[in-house]
């Protein structure tokens, strides 16, 4: 039998989003100078102003990339992408994961647009050979829910004619992008970096943005999704002037945020942690019978959202029980919330192992992994 450890992970935050706050966050420790005032008047505008113009230097954005922050998370700045942009040339859809899958009914069934779909099974990732430069091409560069993330952005044409359309929100401040061969990215504030729900950000390149004011959508579109008006792209968006209005205490928890990534050493030492993260679990698992990695090949395996199945998949039921107990055990123990694999992913476990989550805490999860299997399994 597994003894019970002693020593618990400092912060047990390992839920993969909302993710762990940064080390060190209080709340005590935000301004709180734009609360309660207007978002449109001076103080807000230029928190905002801020907010964009430190996330994409933190980002190492091209200098004529664009930045906005727009509603409802990553998903409404996904939503906005494909329902503004899609429609002039032929469709390639990319989808290894839930989220990947989401956007593949959005283009087929909502916007019933005429879409080659590549799909993989869970933990594994689709062909990436042979796409049509001329074909726009969505995709998830990380599979939150099954751990999976493209292992570069080699396999995407330099000189393309069509728009590269790619939900960035669990590699965006901890992988290496590419952004040369994005022309739209989206992420939200609460993965990677600890921030909070509800705000998305969109990323923007000159090709995109030519699209937009060239080839305007043939299709009606809300408030909420418009980014262009009169045959002009909507530049304030990407001022800080936003399309609804925005949580001011959550501009501020993510200026904290960026600060604290600006304190540690910009997007290296981020990547850095994470991948520090990762490769702690790793040892983890290597030396635990009971549990696999969902994506069995590192070179296609996430960094952030660590996703874990049981080594013996003989009964899925079963194992769905052991999934269920374990993460109340832990939770209920103090040595880890919210680790359960996703609904629709293969039962086991998911480990956030971003920047924002210590290496020590990472280390110290193991143990308290192979104590709680003992009781359940």
């Amino acid at each position: 039998m597994v003894d019970r450890p002693t020593a618990l992970p400092a912060r047990p935050h390992f839920s993969s989003g909302p993710c762990a706050k940064p080390p060190g966050w209080s709340a005590s420790r935000l301004d709180s100078a734009a609360l309660g005032r207007s978002h449109r008047g001076a103080i807000g505008k230029v928190r905002l102003a801020e907010a964009i113009e430190r996330t994409h230097a933190l980002l190492g954005l091209p200098a004529d990339y664009r930045l906005g922050i727009v509603p409802a998370s990553d998903t409404g700045a996904m939503e906005m992408a494909i329902w503004s942009l899609l429609g002039p040339r032929p469709v390639t859809m990319l989808a290894w994961e839930s989220f990947g899958e989401g956007w593949v009914t959005d283009v087929a069934k909502q916007l019933k647009l005429d879409a080659e779909i590549r799909t993989a099974d869970y933990g594994e990732i689709a062909d990436l050979s042979g796409i049509d430069p001329a074909s726009d091409l969505v995709f998830t560069w990380n599979g939150t829910t099954s751990g999976v993330r493209v292992p570069d952005a080699n396999w995407i044409a330099a000189d393309r004619g069509g728009l590269t359309i790619c939900d960035a929100t669990s590699a965006a401040f901890a992988q290496a992008i590419d952004w040369a061969k994005i022309d739209v990215g989206t992420f939200s504030w609460q993965k990677a970096l600890g921030g909070e729900a509800a705000h998305g950000m969109l990323v923007l390149s000159p090709r995109a943005v030519e699209r937009l004011e060239n080839q305007p959508a043939p299709r009606p579109l809300p408030k909420i999704f418009r980014l262009t008006k009169s045959g002009k792209l909507i530049d304030g968006i990407f001022r800080g002037e936003t399309i609804n209005t925005p949580s001011m205490l959550c501009v501020e928890d993510w200026l904290f945020a960026i600060g604290w990534a600006e304190a540690l050493g910009g997007l290296p030492a981020l990547i850095g942690r994470a991948d520090a993260n990762a490769a702690a679990l790793d040892r983890w698992v290597q030396s635990a019978p009971w549990i696999e990695h969902l994506a069995s090949n590192p070179a296609i395996r996430s960094n952030t959202s660590v996703c874990l199945q049981f080594a013996d998949r003989s009964d899925a039921e079963a194992n769905k029980g052991r999934q269920k107990a374990l993460v109340k055990l832990l939770e209920a123990q103090g040595a880890a919330y919210d680790i359960g694999a996703y609904r629709d992913a293969p039962p086991g476990l998911r480990v956030w192992c971003g920047a924002t989550v210590d290496t020590a805490d990472i280390a110290a999860l193991g143990p308290w992994l192979d104590w709680a299997w003992e009781q359940v399994k």
